[in-house]
């Protein structure tokens, strides 16, 4: 009888089934909570801007367990739009049970979808990131204002995207939890904060000044500026299980 007691209890702790797991994104600006419109912010090189506009996608999301195995997460773009508050909120369902320590997805849409023309969900054209003269997505819009800006209004204007032999804009954030895991069951909702620095755009591999670069729509330097903010525009701040 104790044997069979026993066992039963060490049934029930297995994990099995699937679970799901909340992705928050919290947009900073130098670690100051994003405001958009009235905030005066300072690029690396002392130079004052604001924020009207700031949206990203991420996609191609992937949870790595403690054992390796990796889980996929199948047709998942995901649009973060700061002016959209219950974007900033993404739930993933159906991921199976276990430990995880590692989270990693892609900083805009992957290369099958960004050629397949305008789609529907986050990727419809009405949410104004589609380049219908250019055929693909942006991948993160940042607009504003600088004094110094060269633009009608001192508008910036920073749309990166493009992917081609030579200029590829797709970019991957991969982040390791140590010494904590993510613990996905199937009656709790964990969840994984990360904080997304607008700043970092324009510092990193190389700085962007805005008496140089005010508006940038692809090409060239939008390969520089996403260069700078793989480097780190995303930072994995805490999970709660």
């Amino acid at each position: 009888t104790a044997f069979i007691v026993v066992s039963c209890k060490k049934d029930s702790t297995e994990i099995t089934g699937f679970g799901t797991i909340n992705l928050k994104f919290e947009n900073v600006v130098n670690q100051q909570s994003l405001i958009l419109g009235t905030q005066t912010y300072t690029n690396s090189i002392g130079q004052n801007f604001n924020v009207s506009t700031f949206k990203y996608y991420i996609s191609n999301v992937e949870f790595t367990k403690v054992d390796g195995s990796v889980y996929k997460v199948p047709e998942n773009y995901f649009l973060i739009d700061q002016s959209v508050p219950e974007s900033l909120s993404k739930s993933i369902e159906n991921i199976p049970a276990g430990d995880y320590n590692r989270i990693s997805f892609i900083i805009g849409v992957d290369s099958l979808r960004n050629f397949a023309g305008a789609q529907t969900g986050d990727l419809a054209p009405e949410k104004g990131m589609f380049w219908t003269w250019n055929s693909g997505y942006i991948f993160v819009k940042m607009e504003g204002t600088s004094p110094i800006s060269t633009q009608t209004n001192n508008n910036l204007i920073f749309h990166i995207g493009g992917v081609s032999s030579t200029i590829n804009t797709i970019k991957k954030a991969s982040f390791t939890l140590d010494p904590q895991v993510l613990m996905v069951r199937k009656n709790t909702i964990p969840q994984v904060h990360f904080k997304t620095d607008v700043a970092k755009m324009f510092y990193g591999t190389q700085q962007i000044s805005f008496a140089q670069n005010s508006k940038v729509m692809g090409g060239s330097v939008a390969l520089v500026i996403a260069n700078n903010y793989n480097l780190g525009m995303f930072s994995l701040d805490h999970i709660h299980n």
